[in-house]
């Protein structure tokens, strides 16, 4: 996400970042639900495309409100419970706005990324959905069957627009909200994460959100990684160690990485 801030980028020199787990080491006066020693995460972000922070994440230390943190489920590790909330506060957040709800379809539009693993995840195991179809390259066909998908798509041999087959909710991770539009039912939603070129905006009936990170999100959440029915997907070349922070960006920007990419350990 940190290609897409320009006009409301923080001033420089700037710490990049978003995600956080760690351990607690100091608190304000007013905090209530965590004490010197808790081991937490969150998004430290609150509105990140609109609020950036100066200092993010990608440091030894950092300073975050209390109310986008949840203490990390004891099930993960650090690095795992890093490479999440900022993707299923996303994934999680578009399927509300959706209004997708137990025995609705869905198709993610890359379905193998940070968000897309996660959409998968919740809308078969949180919300109930009738039937999860989701595209990725070839090799990465049976990731989205270990998440739940019922219909992996390969998009390098198929036009999923073209499909006779329409859902009620299309979840575009891409950037493909005009073909998305084409593979929705009539009276479906569609919701994109990928920003458009200002002042652009999705053509009707899709839209696009900007996230409200939420330590909320994370505590309702927890049963589901407590139990594995949701879980981390962290793509095999992390984690990059902090010495090789701006590899980890580069490889971003191929846009070949599975699930999240890490930084860690820090020195």
């Amino acid at each position: 996400m940190n290609g897409f801030f320009k006009a409301t980028d923080s001033p420089l020199p700037t710490v990049p970042g978003h995600d956080i787990a760690g351990v607690v080491v100091k608190v304000g006066s007013q905090v209530k639900n965590f004490k010197e020693g808790d081991e937490v995460y969150g998004d430290i972000n609150e509105v990140a495309l609109e609020q950036p922070k100066r200092f993010g994440s990608l440091a030894q230390y950092t300073a975050v409100e209390e109310r986008l943190l949840s203490l990390k489920p004891n099930s993960l590790s650090f690095v795992e419970a890093a490479s999440i909330p900022l993707a299923i506060e996303t994934a999680y957040e578009g399927l509300e706005r959706t209004g997708f709800s137990a025995g609705k379809s869905i198709l993610v539009l890359g379905g193998a990324g940070g968000v897309g693993t996660h959409v998968i995840q919740l809308a078969k195991h949180v919300f109930g959905a009738s039937k999860v179809a989701a595209t990725a390259s070839t090799g990465k066909l049976e990731l989205l069957k270990s998440l739940g998908t019922d219909w992996a798509i390969d998009y390098t041999k198929e036009n999923f627009e073209d499909l006779p087959e329409k859902f009620d909710v299309v979840y575009d991770t891409v950037g493909e909200v005009e073909r998305a539009i084409k593979a929705m039912k009539e009276g479906g939603r569609v919701v994109t994460i990928v920003p458009l070129p200002t002042p652009a905006t999705p053509p009707p009936p899709a839209f696009t959100f900007i996230l409200t990170s939420k330590g909320s999100i994370l505590e309702k959440l927890k049963p589901y990684f407590e139990s594995g029915k949701v879980k981390p997907i962290i793509d095999p070349k992390s984690p990059f160690p902090f010495s090789k922070t701006v590899e980890a960006f580069s490889y971003l920007n191929t846009n070949r990485a599975t699930g999240k990419v890490v930084v860690y350990p820090f020195p």
